[in-house]
């Protein structure tokens, strides 16, 4: 597996556009398999998971036009055909359950690999998604190494409230709803930022969705959804991370931001360490003297970091921020509410020199402002996770090596070349093995 070798030490400074979020673009390439018309995406990253579904549109007959180097494509599945029995979704990819939707409403059937995991954020169970394909009268078969499902009488609204705010459930009702018959409510519902650009995109080719941006959403079906040319905004994981990796190293990087309402928490969680985000003019910019843990007002309580579903902190800004704390002097709680186990990682941290206690598998202290040295660190398969080793990295003057590091290109194009852009000398290393 490819690492990342890192020669740290440099401020980076500049301008940086990032990328589309990889959590709004997965579901909406799933969707536009819901309509026969053609539907034109501006935005897409070239990343593994993109790639991974666009080849299997492709093995379904799928006109694909457009390169993802130029970010803009043109899909049209009128020629689209599937049979369960032979069609493999991609595997180890988490974002192929969101295909069960599209393919129940255009073929009737679809089919679950064992493998659709994704990171390994401890165990990620699809029974939540079994409950949604069961209550739109789809019936879901286990077989050897892979889960049958048949809607072959059609998907009929139901009105449903899950245990939790999941996103990609989330989505996947939505999907179903859109051209199942009735009105259906979903009670619960994550509303994340790429969750609403995600029923954005849906309301553009037709759909009817009612409370966007809420924990409750009706979706009234219609008899077909049609083609539509959709821009994506930029991926506000991405921001936070140029952010994050401007007050880190010392530097100034201004970043595109074209979604800041979404912000005001983000820009809390940086405040804790001394970090003030200003944004104008489409663009956002950390400003910082030094990064310092702010005490709380009331007395002998310990700062904390609490991560959970929108509108808290995500959970997958979690690891950004705790690269932060390594960095800036004084302690902080971090408590991640979603994953269990998801803190193991924190173990790495000391080989930097930095001190971590993780006292449960939710929660994990950073007893920050440590003298840190170079080292070589090896990263879960957790995207954010090898940014945040990556982030420290990037602070310690010399050079440090992230094991395992191909996680990041599954959420973010060129990353290191824009990294080297901004004066990072960062290379991937064992790109052949």
């Amino acid at each position: 597996m490819p690492h990342l070798l890192v020669h740290g030490g440099a401020p980076l400074r500049g301008r940086i556009t990032p990328s589309s979020n990889k959590n709004a673009v997965l579901p909406i390439l799933c969707a536009t398999l819901l309509t026969t018309e053609p539907v034109t995406l501006r935005g897409v990253p070239d990343i593994t998971d993109v790639r991974k579904i666009l080849a299997l549109f492709r093995s379904l007959g799928s006109r694909i036009d457009g390169e993802l180097a130029s970010g803009t494509l043109t899909l049209c599945h009128a020629g689209a055909r599937f049979d369960a029995e032979h069609d493999h979704l991609p595997e180890e990819m988490r974002s192929s359950i969101m295909l069960v939707p599209p393919l129940l409403a255009r073929f009737g059937e679809a089919r679950i690999e064992n493998d659709v995991q994704g990171c390994t954020l401890g165990v990620r169970e699809i029974d939540p998604h079994i409950d949604v394909f069961s209550g739109f009268g789809a019936t879901v078969s286990r077989l050897p190494g892979r889960i049958r499902v048949n809607a072959a009488s059609g998907l009929k609204a139901f009105d449903h409230w899950p245990d939790y705010a999941s996103v990609t459930t989330t989505e996947n009702f939505v999907m179903c709803a859109a051209l199942a018959s009735g009105s259906a409510t979903l009670t619960n519902a994550a509303s994340e930022p790429h969750v609403q650009e995600f029923c954005r995109f849906m309301t553009a080719m037709g759909a009817r969705i009612e409370g966007i941006g809420t924990s409750r959403l009706t979706i009234d079906g219609v008899e077909q959804l049609s083609g539509v040319d959709f821009s994506f905004v930029e991926d506000f994981h991405e921001v936070v991370t140029f952010l994050a990796l401007s007050a880190i190293t010392g530097g100034d990087i201004q970043v595109k931001n074209g979604a800041p309402e979404f912000f005001p928490l983000i820009d809390r969680t940086f405040a804790k360490f001394g970090i003030h985000i200003e944004h104008a003019d489409g663009w956002s910019r950390a400003r910082f003297d030094k990064l310092k843990v702010v005490e709380p007002f009331t007395p002998n309580i310990l700062p904390k970091i609490e991560a959970a579903p929108w509108p808290y902190l995500p959970v997958d800004l979690l690891p950004i921020f705790i690269a932060l704390g390594v960095k800036a002097e004084g302690n902080m709680l971090f408590w991640n509410k979603v994953y269990d186990g998801a803190l193991g990682w924190t173990s790495e941290l000391g080989k930097f020199g930095a001190h971590a206690f993780q006292s449960d598998p939710h929660r994990v202290v950073i007893f920050g402002g440590k003298p840190l040295t170079p080292a070589e660190v090896d990263s879960p398969y957790i995207i954010r996770v090898a940014i945040a080793l990556l982030m420290i990295a990037s602070s310690i003057p010399g050079s440090s090596r992230i094991l395992n590091a191909t996680p990041i290109r599954r959420a973010h194009p060129r990353f290191v070349e824009n990294l080297a852009s901004l004066g990072a000398r960062i290379e991937w290393q064992n790109e052949d093995d």
